[in-house]
């Protein structure tokens, strides 16, 4: 069994007033225990679990699961997610710095606004 199959079910099933046996025992409160959850329409399990990747994939949850991973990364890889991080970090400092700059607009406008009408 992998590792995180492992502490999933391990946190489910585990003790410790934690998971299945805290509940009541509902299938549908042992879903929204999970998290995440998906139906299926008209028996079209292929449409449930392409839906079921996305929604995992805009929560983070497969970031997640990916980071856990203990296996080697290549090189190229490394570079990659490095490359990316940096581009990130540079967007955030940019936007940053135009915020800062609107708001010390703002300020100044509203002091100078402020001193003229109490004139």
């Amino acid at each position: 069994m992998n590792a995180i199959p492992r502490r999933v079910c391990a946190g489910i099933f585990g003790s410790g007033g934690q998971g299945v046996n805290s509940l009541s025992g509902d299938p549908s409160q042992i879903q929204q225990w999970r998290g995440i959850r998906v139906k299926v329409r008209n028996g079209n399990l292929e449409r449930a679990l392409v839906v079921m990747q996305r929604v995992m994939q805009s929560s983070g949850v497969e970031r997640l699961i990916k980071q856990e991973q203990t296996h080697h990364v290549k090189n190229s890889e490394k570079r990659v997610l490095a490359r990316k991080n940096l581009e990130r970090k540079i967007r955030s400092q940019d936007l940053a710095r135009k915020l800062q700059t609107i708001l010390i607009k703002k300020v100044r406008y509203l002091r100078e606004f402020c001193t003229s009408s109490n004139s």
